[in-house]
């Protein structure tokens, strides 16, 4: 009951809470009044059509974190070392999924077994979206230019955005390339496409665009094929047979992603996520995936 006071604060409705600790919304209204009952005060100002926290509700709301954060931490407190261990709802931009997030998953698992993490693709805003709603435990992403306030973040790397073209391209000047050749553009639903985009207006760079697609992957392919040049991030865990392309500096002022852990601020899996930061910087510290899984194996 503690946990669906806290949501109809975060979330506002009680039907928004009702998603976010997965009940009904006749269960929350509930649950509400049993508080209410239990300790005879009035939670809510219900002559508005929505419901709000009156201000007695809102300072038991702060307590009521206390509580829970307590709770969730009382075993792992116990346990110590050993309480790394359970299921990691973790979501991961398609960009990692070939290098960073396989390695980093092979490093936790090997030194802690009895974790088992459950991956969840998708954009940097989408994945955000979810760690508020409670449905992730954590995700690897693009830092957004404003991180909601109840999220915490963790560095992870940073990777600058280069030009990408084949190899059997003369010019070695990506401005050029840019203004000569078909231009395969990064999703601009994603944070890095937006950050292309941005830097592209910045500059005054028109370019003569072919086609918009999601991963790095297909846009390596499709530059491989000679059908045209992009802009994506130089990854910080490489693989180890990349394709042959040429990858140019944008210069200087290039733009860069910063990738990181995010997660709830008040979460009960600080000592999982803890060694899953750590796992991701040993990763990048590897630099390559192949590496990363021959240490696993050592």
């Amino acid at each position: 009951m503690l946990r669906t006071l806290i949501a109809v604060h975060d979330h506002k409705t009680f039907s928004a809470a009702a998603d976010a600790v997965h009940v009904t919304h006749a269960a929350v209204s509930q649950q509400m009044r049993t508080l209410e009952e239990s300790w005879s005060i009035q939670l809510f100002d219900r002559s508005r059509r929505t419901p709000e926290l009156t201000p007695l509700g809102r300072a038991l709301v702060a307590k009521a974190r206390e509580v829970v954060r307590g709770y969730d931490q009382m075993l792992p407190s116990v346990l110590g070392e050993s309480g790394v261990s359970g299921d990691v709802a973790l979501g991961a931009l398609p960009t990692t999924l070939t290098t960073m997030v396989p390695s980093a998953i092979s490093l936790l698992v090997a030194d802690h077994p009895q974790v088992r993490v459950r991956l969840f693709p998708g954009l940097s805003n989408h994945l955000v979206s979810q760690l508020e709603r409670g449905a992730l435990d954590a995700a690897i992403v693009t830092r957004p230019d404003l991180l909601p306030a109840r999220l915490d973040f963790l560095d992870i790397a940073e990777e600058p955005l280069q030009l990408l073209a084949s190899c059997d391209i003369e010019s070695n000047d990506p401005f050029e390339l840019l203004a000569t050749h078909p231009f395969i553009r990064f999703n601009r639903d994603a944070v890095v496409g937006h950050m292309i985009e941005s830097w592209l207006q910045k500059k005054g760079i028109r370019v003569n665009e072919a086609m918009e697609l999601d991963g790095l992957e297909a846009i390596s392919s499709m530059v491989f094929a000679k059908l045209g040049v992009a802009i994506a991030p130089k990854r910080a865990v490489q693989t180890n047979s990349p394709l042959p392309l040429k990858r140019l500096s944008l210069g200087p002022d290039a733009p860069v992603r910063r990738l990181g852990l995010a997660f709830p601020s008040e979460t009960a899996r600080g000592r999982v996520l803890k060694e899953l930061h750590r796992v991701c910087l040993q990763s990048v510290a590897i630099g390559f995936f192949g590496q990363a899984a021959e240490r696993q194996t050592q």
